[in-house]
């Protein structure tokens, strides 16, 4: 069963999303769908997890419409899941995931697959642009602002089925977003994440934000630098205190964190409008980012992309 509490926080599309599909499990499934495995049995086989916790999340997932249920004719008590409209718009955010997971980590089975864009015919990568100046978009070149959103939201924390095993452990072959998961399927651990590229660096900082534990803040902090994501910088020593600064690895997730908080901006909201406004100094103009085909610099969409195993 769920427990619920509740917390008021600085309203954030990042956030909201992470409440809905921020969960390590809830990530795995989804990507699992996406790349086909579509029946309780597989899904059960792909991700290593009890019959409970899965049973636990597909239902969450029904419930916030990223998955929806078929049965199949003749059999309604086995039914498939798919993807709906909601999950599909996450394909930007997951072209990125595959991004980064293949520039510091490397599978067999996930360096096999390669991306073919039916627009252009061509093999690409996906790349992250400004739809105003048609330049990638980078951590640097980012200003934030309040939105006419920008309130405060009543978040449930919720908890609910837990599994002792580690994201990697699980036997997918396709492996497609694990270390990503990994690193980011703890919702407090991508809340610090996506602070930082505010500029946040201190311990106190990141406790003004986050409404957490010392003890969880201080856990997540050393969890990720000990993953790469920061560097931890001594700046006093009586008493010992850290600058978490983002390094390389960590600066590179900034278009997974950039899709989703656009994700977040159209599923996730109110009316009010968006919490954030983000600006491109390159060009000056409101930030709406659109991953390209890097070969013909339209916008990929998951029905025109097939995956193909490299020869």
């Amino acid at each position: 069963m769920s427990n619920t509490n509740t917390m008021y926080t600085r309203a954030s599309s990042i956030n909201r999303a992470l409440d809905q599909i921020g969960d390590k499990w809830s990530l795995l499934i989804i990507g699992d769908v996406l790349w086909g495995i579509n029946t309780f049995g597989e899904l059960l086989e792909a991700t290593g997890m009890s019959r409970g916790v899965l049973s636990d999340r597909l239902k969450w997932l029904e419930q916030v419409d990223c998955l929806k249920r078929r049965p199949i004719k003749g059999n309604p008590r086995r039914p498939t899941y798919h993807m709906t409209r909601k999950s599909t718009d996450m394909y930007d955010n997951a072209l990125m995931a595959l991004n980064w997971e293949r520039e510091f980590f490397s599978d067999p089975e996930l360096d096999r697959i390669q991306l073919l864009h039916k627009d252009c015919g061509k093999i690409f990568k996906p790349v992250l642009k400004c739809t105003q100046c048609n330049e990638e978009v980078k951590a640097a070149d980012v200003e934030y602002a309040p939105g006419p959103g920008a309130t405060q939201d009543l978040r449930q924390m919720k908890v609910r089925r837990r599994s002792s095993k580690s994201i990697l452990e699980a036997p997918s072959a396709r492996r497609a977003y694990k270390n990503l998961i990994h690193v980011v399927g703890n919702p407090w651990t991508a809340n610090v994440i996506a602070l930082a590229y505010h500029g946040i660096t201190r311990f106190d900082e990141f406790r003004k934000e986050l409404p957490i534990a010392t003890n969880i803040l201080s856990d997540r902090l050393k969890f990720l630098a000990a993953e790469g994501i920061f560097e931890s910088v001594l700046y006093t020593q009586q008493p010992k205190r850290y600058d978490y600064v983002l390094t390389e690895k960590g600066l590179a997730l900034f278009p997974f964190f950039m899709t989703l908080l656009e994700w977040g901006d159209r599923w996730c909201g109110d009316k009010s409008g968006p919490p954030m406004v983000l600006t491109h100094t390159s060009c000056n103009a409101k930030l709406n980012g659109e991953v390209r085909c890097d070969q013909c610099n339209e916008h990929v969409v998951a029905y025109r992309v097939k995956q193909v195993n490299r020869d």
